[in-house]
């Protein structure tokens, strides 16, 4: 069956209004999920509210008791199972995602794909990371990793299925239960995989709320039953997040923002940094906190870069996902088109050069979407809004520098410290700058982000924590000291009264 076909059968498939487990009946509480590439609405979702989350959080808590006593044999059968699931329906989710986020149904697809790989990733783990053991002398002491409770996860539109994978995978491997909280932008994606998983895992241990505003995340923060909130969003928000988790001393993980520079030296393969450049910054339609918006080339490398970057730039075609020939969809709603084409127009009136724009389908069915073109900025400087700010958007800026200094001083003069790339033949400068520039994640003549099975996460403004490997694990859990006399070497010793009074 087409993509095309399938897709009109999923959209008929839902209900004017979708009301879930834990929506309120307060009718105010409804927000519509459009389809990005038309404007139109797919469903109104009846939200949440403060009671309903107070609920899923007791429900969640109640899960844990038993879940939580599970071997981790057991939770990894679990996850492996869940990733079976998903498996046989991964079709299903990237269309679903290709519709309510605007996305290239073939991109989709590989954000799917994630979820199973993380799933498998610590379905295959969860058994085996090592307790630690001290041998003091006349004290042995056991380190045990045990559960927290319940967790919270709060993701945004851009990626769905990574970030509930990313989040949900390592949380129930560890022994936690999860409630999750979805972008209100795209929600539809991160729900149906939760309902998925309920058919896997046992009653509660995984539940989504869907909310408008802030109210449900607040909710969800500020309740004293949930142990630790994992958050992925912009940096304003996760500030936001960390103080009012830090009043209940809850503990947090937050992925934030990026304003990723790539930085190419004089002595870079110019036909691959153009590909890697222009993969970094349009793919997801730039709506990744990972993009490579700010390009920094040496001088010498500098026009031939730009005339290149130029060129592909100007062929990349803007449209609606289901089709083929789309390599960038539409942003994920009217406010961000809004916001990114006023972005652009601050770059253009603070002296950037417009070098190039791609191409948006001219088809009358999505004439009322929310297309930006792929834009590209040259001539850039350092203070300028568009090498300072995320625009979250198709949009990238080249700037020149001369020297390895000035390169890794225009790197760290930036709030944020997520992704970085570094171009160069010569090994030991790239390694030199990779070490210097302050990110959590440099990508050393390549820009492939799919990190599994090592830790991803930011420095500065760019959040806190690492997800997607083994030391996930750890972060998910919390630490016991288990310590008891091994009956070798010299008695413990006591406090000086203790022989007195006792004698």
């Amino acid at each position: 069956m087409a993509v095309a076909q399938r897709a009109a059968e999923l959209l008929s498939s839902f209900p004017e209004t979708s009301v879930y487990r834990w929506s309120c009946d307060d009718t105010s509480r409804r927000f519509a999920v459009e389809n990005p590439a038309t404007g139109k609405t797919i469903t109104t979702i009846q939200a949440g509210n403060v009671e309903t989350t107070n609920a899923a959080i007791e429900a969640s808590q109640a899960a844990f008791v038993n879940w939580k006593s599970r071997a981790p044999q057991d939770r990894c059968s679990f996850l492996l199972r869940a990733s079976d699931e998903v498996q046989k329906n991964a079709q299903e989710l990237a269309l679903l995602l290709c519709l309510e986020n605007g996305k290239p149904f073939k991109d989709a697809i590989i954000d799917v794909f994630f979820l199973i790989q993380v799933f498998k990733y610590f379905g295959s783990i969860a058994d085996k990371l090592p307790s630690e053991f001290f041998d003091q002398g006349n004290v042995y002491s056991t380190i045990i990793y045990e559960p927290l409770g319940v967790c919270a996860g709060i993701i945004p539109f851009n990626w769905p299925p990574i970030h509930v994978g990313g989040k949900l995978a390592p949380c129930l491997a560890a022994g936690n239960t999860m409630i999750l909280k979805p972008g209100e932008q795209a929600p539809l994606t991160a729900i149906r995989i939760v309902e998925i998983l309920q058919t896997i895992f046992p009653p509660d241990v995984v539940q989504v709320v869907p909310g408008l505003g802030p109210d449900v995340p607040q909710a969800l923060v500020n309740h004293p039953l949930v142990k630790m909130v994992s958050f992925t969003g912009s940096s304003p928000v996760g500030a936001k997040v960390a103080s009012a988790a830090g009043s209940s001393l809850t503990a947090t993980a937050l992925e934030l923002g990026g304003k990723n520079a790539f930085v190419v030296f004089d002595d870079a393969n110019l036909d691959t940094v153009v590909r890697d450049a222009v993969e970094g910054a349009y793919f997801n339609k730039g709506e990744a906190c990972t993009a490579s918006s700010r390009i920094l080339v040496h001088r010498s490398l500098y026009q031939p870069f730009v005339d290149k970057m130029t060129a592909a730039v100007s062929k990349l075609q803007a449209g609606n996902g289901l089709d083929d020939a789309t390599h960038v969809g539409p942003v994920v709603s009217q406010e961000r088109k809004q916001q990114i084409l006023a972005a652009i127009d601050l770059a253009k009136s603070q002296g950037a050069r417009l070098a190039a724009q791609g191409i948006v389908s001219t088809d009358a069915e999505i004439a009322d979407g929310f297309f930006v073109p792929p834009t590209l900025f040259a001539d850039v400087t350092p203070e300028m809004a568009v090498a300072v700010e995320e625009i979250f958007g198709p949009v990238a800026c080249v700037s020149a520098f001369d020297t390895e200094d000035e390169a890794v001083e225009i790197v760290n003069a930036s709030r944020y410290g997520l992704f970085a790339g570094v171009y160069s033949t010569e090994f030991s400068r790239a390694m030199r700058v990779a070490r210097r520039v302050e990110a959590g994640v440099v990508l050393v003549n390549n820009y492939f982000r799919g990190v599994l099975g090592t830790p991803f996460g930011g420095v500065k403004d760019s959040g806190h924590g690492r997800e997607h490997w083994i030391g996930t694990l750890r972060e998910w859990s919390q630490i016991k000291n288990i310590r008891y006399p091994s009956g070798l070497g010299a008695p413990l010793p006591q406090w000086r009264a203790i022989p007195e009074i006792f004698q």
